[in-house]
């Protein structure tokens, strides 16, 4: 991948999460963004899906099989990113959700440019390019990052979908 796509890449997830770290001084983390999802449960989940996609990334890389795999149900994926954080603070999974996006710029930023071509073995099944996984996943940020503005017009009432 020559080096200005590869900033590019960089620079459309790095755009998606400035919005995010822009809104989240002015929200509350304990309400609920969707019924029964906080923003601490929707950072969760967000941390959740980076895990998948460098879990991905790094077997490409090794030629390894990714630990996550196939996700039968994303209903039940999303889920268990939530529930298997719910003993973190707040801050924990805002750390976490800092920390694990960072790891996924630096491996986009190491990874050599042959591998972009490759077929990647993505979280929910079948393959992409690097390239594609990233975009889908910067979508799904962005889609919630779209939920979470609707939602700061008037934080008295969850949005009523659900997250995920």
């Amino acid at each position: 991948m020559p080096e200005f796509e590869n900033s590019q890449l960089l620079a459309c997830l790095d755009e998606t999460r400035a919005v995010m770290e822009k809104l989240l001084p002015s929200l509350s983390p304990g309400q609920q963004i969707y019924p029964g999802w906080t923003m601490k449960d929707l950072l969760a989940h967000m941390t959740g899906w980076d895990v998948a996609t460098l879990d991905s990334l790094q077997a490409h890389l090794t030629g390894n099989p990714p630990a996550v795999t196939g996700i039968g149900s994303l209903d039940e994926y999303n889920a268990s990113t939530v529930s298997s954080r719910q003993h973190l603070s707040f801050d924990q999974v805002l750390s976490e959700w800092r920390q694990i996006r960072q790891q996924l710029r630096l491996l986009i930023l190491e990874m050599p440019a042959e591998k972009f071509t490759e077929p990647v073995l993505v979280p929910w099944g079948g393959k992409s390019t690097v390239t594609e996984l990233i975009e889908i996943f910067r979508s799904h940020e962005e889609e919630h990052i779209n939920d979470v503005q609707e939602w700061a017009k008037d934080m008295t009432h969850p949005l009523c979908r659900t997250g995920g």
